[in-house]
């Protein structure tokens, strides 16, 4: 079973929010996951990102593969390496 890290639409139409969650990636998008590892509201002015570091790291020792976004929020975040 492939793991990644990647984003899961949440909350109203016109109004999303976004769950950071490590699911296997034969799912759809936001079908059932492993775990959920964070949260990303890109409607706040800065967009608020909140990431579980212990999980996230967890979850990359064990092999899961972030997307290009949650790449980019778990480098800014410090959580990886540049």
């Amino acid at each position: 079973m492939a793991v990644k890290l990647r984003l899961t639409r949440m909350g109203a139409k016109k109004h999303p929010t976004y769950r950071i969650v490590a699911i296997d990636e034969r799912k759809a998008r936001d079908g059932q996951y492993l775990e959920k590892v964070g949260f990303y509201d890109p409607n706040k002015n800065p967009a608020e990102v909140k990431i579980d570091a212990e999980l996230a790291k967890k979850w990359l020792n064990n092999g899961a593969q972030p997307t290009d976004t949650v790449r980019a929020m778990l480098k800014k975040a410090g959580i990886i390496e540049k």
